[in-house]
């Protein structure tokens, strides 16, 4: 009903993004990507991760040993699986003192709060899969796994929790500091909101008097970009027909939580189906920004589909793919693009499969077997591409910021682990630079300082390592 995820990483260093797909009730899947350079895609199982009950998986380096590992969450215990290389893994919740409990989990983020040599954990559950008055009973506590040693300390229960869907860590206000921004589902919380976590020795809710606005939504997934690179990211929030695009309102020097949606007036509401002629509201769930056609703006993907057989809501709801123009506006383009589907979506990813400089499209179907696009944009744009690496702990620089600038701009994204629709990613970031002939590229790490611009050609995969 809620998951169906999908984490797009490279098992096995060959420089081609492999896929683990979540299962539901029957098992997940992991897919060794086998595609030529700019060829047809192809993927081929890989055996060994049993994995059974699984409703998503995000990946990355939890022991800084330089090898992916992966954190797959379930119904019923969730396992961390340390990567062994080669795309094999192994069970590590019991080395690392990971607690993966026993609820419904449907939600995931990972920080590394200062001074910390191993990340904190944030894991969001659903209803209580035990309560007798299922599916309305109460909402299952969230969970925060700080450190504790070489692993992590017992959970602690983020009260209140309002049956969480997305959750991602993000520094916000550009001061520095990572809260914990959670999305809930309402069709089953009682008084609940949209949640934000000061990430302090005792995490708290920040409150109406410290300018947080109540929002209550059908909250599934969180995408989160710096669409104008003034400093601070927008947020889209994916809901059942009142999907959000929220803007820090105004962001000049801002340090409150007070934002304006802006879905309207840029064109990306993505409210009802676009397309097929049912004209009901949409169910929207995964959503990722990111630049399909390398023009230096970033597009926006939302995965679509009903929950199950819900008559107010459409049964036909194609996914969208909403281009960026210029103007910060967003025009639909998935039919357009022959990436039209009306299967029952839920997870999802933009990537780039067949290493062409162009980002395709999988998503993870309810029901129905997962989807893969490959992009075929003839005389796109050009890219560069970011990897960090840092020495020690949190080798991929989780929290930092990647800037690209070019005659035609500046673009900002932040490097975070969740957010999504129970799918994540880590691999090199993308990002298109139209027709620029040479561009910039730099890093502000975790703890604020910044690198060097170095200069990029179009189609350079930049290196920056601390």
């Amino acid at each position: 009903m809620v998951g169906g995820g999908a984490a797009v990483f490279d098992c096995d260093a060959d420089a081609r993004p492999d896929v683990f797909i979540a299962g539901g009730e029957g098992p997940a899947g992991l897919y060794r990507n086998v595609s030529e350079p700019a060829g047809p895609l192809r993927f081929a199982p890989v055996e060994g991760l049993s994995e059974t009950a699984v409703t998503g998986a995000y990946p990355l380096d939890i022991d800084s040993d330089g090898l992916t590992d992966l954190a797959v969450l379930r119904v019923g215990e969730n396992h961390l699986m340390r990567g062994l290389g080669d795309c094999r893994f192994e069970n590590a919740n019991a080395a690392w003192g990971f607690d993966g409990g026993d609820a419904w989990s449907t939600a995931f983020a990972a920080t590394w709060e200062a001074g910390q040599d191993w990340p904190t954990l944030a894991v969001g559950n659903y209803i209580d899969r035990k309560e007798e008055a299922f599916p309305w009973g109460s909402c299952t506590d969230n969970w925060l796994h700080r450190p504790e040693g070489r692993g992590f300390a017992p959970p602690l229960p983020l009260t209140p929790s309002f049956c969480a869907l997305s959750m991602v860590f993000s520094d916000w206000s550009n001061s520095g500091s990572r809260d914990l921004r959670v999305s809930n589902d309402r069709e089953y919380y009682k008084g609940g909101q949209e949640q934000l976590w000061h990430m302090e020795a005792a995490p708290r809710l920040w409150s109406d008097k410290e300018g947080w606005k109540r929002l209550r939504i059908w909250g599934m997934g969180i995408a989160a970009r710096d669409l104008d690179a003034d400093g601070f990211n927008e947020f889209f929030l994916t809901s059942m027909a009142d999907n959000k695009l929220q803007v820090l309102n105004p962001p000049a020097g801002k340090t409150l939580p007070q934002y304006a949606d802006q879905a309207f007036k840029r064109g990306a509401t993505a409210h009802r189906p676009f397309t097929g002629g049912d004209l009901r509201p949409s169910t929207a769930w995964h959503a990722q920004f990111e630049d399909v056609n390398n023009d230096g703006r970033a597009d926006l993907f939302v995965v679509k589909g009903n929950v199950h057989a819900m008559p107010d809501f459409a049964q036909k709801d194609p996914n969208n793919l909403m281009l960026q123009r210029a103007d910060g506006t967003f025009v639909e383009a998935a039919e357009v693009s022959g990436a039209l589907s009306f299967a029952n979506g839920r997870g999802g990813a933009v990537a780039d499969f067949n290493a062409d400089g162009k980002l395709d499209l999988l998503v993870v179907n309810r029901w129905e077997p997962p989807q893969v696009w490959r992009n075929s944009t003839q005389d796109p744009g050009g890219f560069v591409t970011v990897t960090l690496r840092q020495a020690g702990t949190n080798r991929d620089a989780i929290g930092a910021w990647v800037e690209v600038r070019t005659e035609g701009g500046l673009q900002r994204r932040e490097i975070t682990v969740g957010g999504g629709h129970m799918s994540g990613q880590l691999l090199p970031w993308h990002f298109g630079i139209g027709a620029a002939e040479m561009a910039e590229v730099r890093v502000i790490w975790p703890d604020g300082s910044a690198s060097d611009w170095v200069q990029a050609q179009p189609g350079t995969a930049v290196l920056l390592e601390r």
